[in-house]
């Protein structure tokens, strides 16, 4: 079986698979009066195909534990996937490049407190995978008309491990 290490969440590591969404490093400015700081646009929400409208949800996920079997991965044609930890907890975030409709070049990610992450459209990745506890999360992702979910069913599954 072959397999994926898991390595740290970094924005330069995951920019081929879309944004790391964080406080640290991010545009910011006071707004109401100086009693607010915003973090302002700190990810590329992506809406296409016909009738788009963004959806905002919560998710909550059951703890996986590593090292764990790979055997599906999803992309969205249509949108971007944003996820935002509600709890201190980390989550793995598993992505692959496109090859002629084809994941290749898998690579796995470990989140920091305080780090989310925005799948670009189009982009493979694993379905949501909290670690150590049962975790929610604030989800931005693409509604409207149109197919926006192709699945890839691995031929040999991948193992992630540490």
């Amino acid at each position: 079986m072959p397999t994926i290490v898991v390595e740290p969440l970094t924005r330069d590591a995951f920019a081929p698979f879309g944004q790391v969404i964080e406080m640290e490093g991010g545009h910011h400015y006071p707004i109401n009066g100086g009693m607010t700081e915003r973090y302002h646009d700190l990810a590329k929400i992506e809406l296409g195909g016909p009738d788009p409208r963004p959806l905002l949800s919560i998710m909550r996920g059951k703890p996986y534990a590593l090292p764990l079997t790979l055997k599906v991965v999803e992309r969205h044609p249509l949108g971007s996937q944003a996820f935002y930890p509600l709890s201190p907890h980390p989550f793995l975030v598993t992505v692959a490049l496109d090859h002629h409709g084809t994941p290749q070049q898998l690579r796995a990610f470990r989140t920091a407190p305080g780090q989310g992450v925005n799948i670009a459209m189009n982009t493979w990745h694993a379905g949501l995978t909290p670690l150590e506890a049962m975790s929610d999360f604030l989800v931005v992702d693409r509604g409207g008309d149109g197919n926006n979910n192709e699945e890839f069913f691995f031929p040999t599954p991948y193992e992630i491990t540490t």
